[in-house]
């Protein structure tokens, strides 16, 4: 099961920890929900979902605030011992002495942010839907072509790398190269990124390893895009019937998201990094309405409906 560590999420949202005697090392986070524990300090514990990072806003505190110490004591010590991983007061709050007591007494890290409550909600969301999305390691290489994710794939040493390069050196940006991560982060969108081992380079046969953030500076690599389309490289073959005019959209699939695949046959003289740049500016135009195949059979169509009435 995919986690995140507590130390990792704690300097990431850069949070402040109200219990230092509390061992963080151990904590995880394993589901990318939240709750607001509302219910929960109102006495309803039904349908507690435990795994949940609980946050608490300026609403929950101010009732903590006018709750009866013989209640505090009931509801914190309820509240605490569920094993939930972690509980965070927004807006510079702060709880009061026996919430922190029954936090170390049943080993519950309590941590504080400046940020408003909504603000860090969506960004709490945000990253841990990010990095606990489900996840597939892939051979390829991906590249951000005006704004598409383009991931080309195809056997080793046909020339995926190459392709990447020359795109690069066009002023597109390399993503990864080799090993490609991907997450479902949404029901229809797939994120990939690098390994952090392999993270801005590229393997060229012949030459070895390159830096291409070293080579071409900053503005040619990205860490991470989404996956809007596949260019699956294979080599030619003269018997094959290859699509000429696209009028049918071909998928490929990962992690039950279906991607729009071109299979493109490689032979001496095909400038690879056009290809992948016309493919990424014609797949832009599609989703902008125009599609030039279809444009092209209505012409025919009409040219052919104009030849039958003249003929009549």
């Amino acid at each position: 099961m995919a986690s995140v560590a507590l130390t990792t999420f704690i300097e990431k949202m850069n949070l402040v920890n109200l219990t230092p005697d509390v061992d963080i090392a151990k904590h995880k986070i394993t589901v990318p929900d939240i709750n607001r524990p509302s219910l929960q300090l109102a006495g309803f514990f039904d349908h507690f979902d435990t795994q949940r990072v609980e946050i608490i806003g300026f609403v929950e505190y101010s009732y903590m605030e006018q709750m009866e110490e013989e209640r505090k004591h009931t509801i914190y010590d309820e509240l605490l011992k569920s094993g939930i991983p972690c509980i965070i007061f927004c807006r510079d709050l702060e709880p009061d002495q026996i919430f922190l007591d029954y936090a170390n007494k049943y080993g519950v890290p309590i941590m504080k942010t400046t940020r408003a409550t909504s603000d860090f909600e969506a960004e709490v969301i945000r990253y841990l839907a990010r990095m606990l999305a489900p996840c597939i390691s892939i051979h390829g290489v991906l590249v951000d072509v005006y704004g598409e994710g383009v991931l080309i794939t195809g056997e080793s040493g046909i020339g995926k790398s190459e392709a990447a390069l020359e795109l690069v050196k066009r002023g597109h940006r390399l993503i990864t190269d080799d090993v490609v991560e991907l997450r479902k982060v949404a029901d229809d969108q797939l994120v990939g990124s690098a390994p952090d081992i392999t993270k801005h380079f590229i393997e060229l046969r012949g030459i070895g390893i390159v830096d291409i953030m070293s080579l071409f500076g900053a503005s040619s690599v990205e860490d991470e895009h989404n996956i809007d389309m596949v260019i699956k490289l294979e080599d030619w073959n003269k018997d094959k019937d290859y699509d000429r005019l696209g009028l049918e959209e071909e998928y490929t699939e990962y992690l039950g998201n279906k991607i729009v695949c071109h299979n493109i046959p490689i032979r001496p003289g095909r400038n690879l990094a056009v290809i992948c740049e016309t493919a990424a500016v014609n797949f832009r135009q599609k989703k902008m309405g125009y599609n030039a195949a279809k444009e092209l059979y209505k012409r025919v169509q009409e040219n052919l409906a104009k030849k039958r009435e003249a003929d009549e």
